[in-house]
């Protein structure tokens, strides 16, 4: 951020985390990594997203341009997912977010206990 600059100007960092810090975001890249998938399998390996939640998800990541989506002209007509580049430099930021989460969240309940008590 530049000097002067506050939050609630166009900030780059609110604009991504704004798009991608939802619920499912961040599950739908994840699952996207290995490669190609349809969208039943996306369904599948999410578990507990809903049909129209992972659609609008899908959506606004290809609008971000973070997931590409092919449609083939076959009957019935078949839907494949993959990541962008863009998306595939996403990846590793992506990783070291997950690292800390997975390293700071027993820190992190623990605060939430406290202040839950106090």
């Amino acid at each position: 951020m530049k000097s002067g600059e506050t939050l609630d100007q166009a900030c780059p960092i609110r604009d991504v985390l704004d798009r991608i810090g939802d619920q499912w975001s961040l599950l739908v890249l994840a699952t996207l990594a290995p490669g190609v998938k349809r969208f039943s399998q996306i369904e599948r390996e999410i578990g507990d997203v809903s049909k129209q939640m992972l659609s609008k998800t899908l959506r606004r990541l290809e609008q971000d341009g973070f997931v590409a989506r092919e449609v083939h002209a076959e009957v019935p007509p078949r839907v494949e997912y993959r990541l962008t580049p863009l998306g595939h430099s996403f990846l590793e930021p992506m990783r070291g977010l997950i690292r800390w989460a997975e390293a700071n969240q027993g820190a992190i309940l623990a605060a939430r206990g406290r202040a839950a008590t106090a």
